[in-house]
């Protein structure tokens, strides 16, 4: 089965398609960070009409890159939410458009899932059951995953999502756009161990995160310190964010008794998480699995994959480019139970 996958729902148009027998065969992605560095942050509108531009010629790329032809197209995977509105609405209408034309399924999945499953297209892949830690700019969470389309939420953040406590203290250090990348850049250079900042909720009994305390510690420091203090700031504040989620994930994995921690979400690439999650859950005597550092960001390689994985366990109602519906906000429990 080939399957093609479209991601647009922020800053990124991702196009990929995978074979359900030889695996993904081509993937590519244009980024927005240039069109939206002037405005230190994400332009929905701008966003949009870039991916209006961008997502048929990535099509023909990715076509050219597998040696295929629309007509060699089994089915359309797109995201069809969470995300911005309009973005989710271009890629949803090129997807229907196109199983529409080409008489095949399409398949709205969630972007969520598509991180959650992403890891699987790692190699050696995780096996299921495991507990997937998803930190991005948008979410951090807890999952127990059982299967696909099994998902059980363990704990989630409060307030900041960790990648948007990265970016709003990269803001805070006068990094630029985008933050999280550039501050861990920053911290390479820095003594993690110079400030005492507050590890939030690290002790809470629960699996809940927060992150917006650390940024206002963080602020304050800032404020009572000179630039050539800054990188031993990115670095203990670093070392905060990242000494949480191990803590925590130690917890989860020994609350439901699962061995395997899978890490997805753009924050999933930072190295100092990688490095202290492989060596603690390892300790422990479980097991860590992450994607491949090019699919930690937005990509249509996930959505590609989640969408075949659906279709091959008929697990998920498609539609023949008919009605169909883009959802900016959505509960990942929610659509799994619809499934």
């Amino acid at each position: 089965m080939l399957v093609l996958g479209i991601e647009s729902s922020c800053d990124e148009t991702g196009v990929a398609i995978y074979d359900t027998r030889s695996g993904l065969l081509a993937d590519a992605l244009h980024s927005q960070i240039a069109l939206h560095e002037a405005y230190g942050g994400v332009v929905p509108e701008l966003a949009s009409r870039d991916h209006i531009r961008r997502v048929v010629p990535l099509i023909r790329q990715t076509l050219q890159q597998a040696d295929k032809t629309l007509t060699d197209l089994d089915a359309v995977a797109y995201t069809a939410g969470p995300g911005l509105a309009g973005a989710l609405l271009v890629g949803a209408s090129v997807a229907e458009a196109l199983a529409l034309a080409l008489d095949v399924p399409a398949v709205g999945v969630h972007h969520l899932e598509g991180h959650l499953l992403s890891p699987l297209l790692g190699d050696p892949p995780p096996t299921f059951p495991f507990v997937a830690l998803l930190v991005s700019g948008g979410h951090s969470q807890f999952m127990a995953v059982r299967n696909v389309g099994q998902y059980a939420l363990l704990g989630e953040t409060v307030d900041d999502a960790a990648g948007e406590a990265f970016d709003k203290t990269a803001q805070l250090l006068g990094l630029s756009y985008p933050g999280g990348p550039a501050l861990s850049r920053l911290a390479e250079t820095g003594n993690p161990q110079r400030f005492a900042l507050p590890r939030p909720m690290m002790h809470s009994g629960d699996l809940n995160l927060s992150f917006s305390g650390l940024k206002t510690a963080v602020s304050m420091l800032v404020k009572a310190h000179q630039p050539e203090d800054y990188p031993d700031i990115a670095a203990s504040f670093e070392a905060a964010v990242v000494d949480v989620l191990c803590h925590k994930a130690r917890e989860a994995l020994a609350q439901t008794g699962m061995k395997q921690l899978v890490v997805a979400g753009g924050v999933g690439a930072n190295r100092r998480l990688r490095a202290a999650l492989t060596m603690q859950v390892e300790k422990q005597g479980g097991q860590v699995a992450f994607p491949p550092l090019r699919l930690c960001t937005d990509n249509g390689a996930m959505i590609a994959y989640a969408g075949a994985l659906h279709l091959q366990r008929q697990t998920h109602r498609t539609t023949s480019g008919g009605t169909f519906a883009v959802h900016p906000r959505w509960n990942l429990q929610e659509y799994a139970k619809a499934l």
